[in-house]
């Protein structure tokens, strides 16, 4: 089933969650035909699920910490995510990749504890201006896709992945559908590679300036599994449009 997922980043209070959650169900009253996902901040996680429960719309976490517990201040375990009702979470944004810094081999460690733990891991790639401008996209893709699930190779069913060109999020600039169709074939070769046995398992979305007035033109694509949504999950109405876009 393809996958619609809400990435709301650093946006709304629990309130605000609360008014969404209420408007957005009143479009989505028969989501089986498609998966649909909402990423609220830590904050709004636990109402968000409580107003999520019998809807069929899943919870994700937009982060997580690889240990299940002890003196990491500031971070958010898998199991209290579990607890409080995430079945997935976002692992490897470029807004932590490259504002946190995170690097491949924590982003390997985390989605080692998500398989451990039974959430499913959306494990986000993606190259930068300046790789693209000089051919290096398939390279900089494939380096990230290798690291990220070194350890890994037999358990690749287990995790879906975006491609998310760094110079398309947030822009309004988003990559045409056949540049994207084509990193998207190049990135189900290399999972085959990786793991002949899991050909067709893991879906790949695509993300970067998504909007009700694209959306459409990357789903008509077999290649494109899904779609990870950034400023335009923010709006109710606007994202159950980009749902039912096709």
């Amino acid at each position: 089933m393809r996958l619609i997922a809400a990435n709301w980043k650093m946006h709304k209070t629990v309130k605000e969650t609360e008014e969404y959650i209420r408007e957005f169900l009143k479009f989505v009253e028969h989501p089986e035909s498609r998966e649909i996902l909402l990423c609220p901040p830590f904050t709004s996680l636990y109402v968000a699920g409580k107003l999520l429960e019998g809807s069929g719309v899943k919870l994700g976490a937009q982060n997580c910490y690889y240990e299940k517990q002890g003196a990491f201040t500031g971070e958010v375990s898998l199991p209290m995510l579990k607890e409080v009702g995430c079945e997935y979470v976002i692992i490897g944004h470029s807004e932590r990749r490259y504002l946190f810094g995170e690097n491949d081999e924590l982003i390997n460690k985390k989605l080692i504890a998500c398989l451990e733990e039974g959430i499913r891991p959306i494990l986000c790639v993606g190259e930068k201006l300046e790789d693209r401008e000089t051919g290096m996209t398939f390279k900089v893709v494939e380096t990230q896709v290798r690291l990220a699930l070194s350890g890994l190779e037999e358990h690749t069913d287990g995790v879906d992945i975006a491609y998310e060109p760094v110079w398309a999020i947030g822009t309004g600039i988003p990559a045409m559908p056949e540049d994207a169709v084509s990193v998207h074939g190049f990135i189900k070769q290399l999972l085959n590679d990786i793991n002949p046995k899991n050909k067709g398992k893991t879906r790949v979305l695509y993300g970067g300036s998504v909007k009700p007035e694209n959306a459409g033109e990357y789903m008509k694509h077999s290649e494109i599994d899904g779609l990870l949504v950034g400023g335009a999950s923010l709006n109710p109405e606007t994202f159950a449009k980009i749902v039912y876009s096709f």
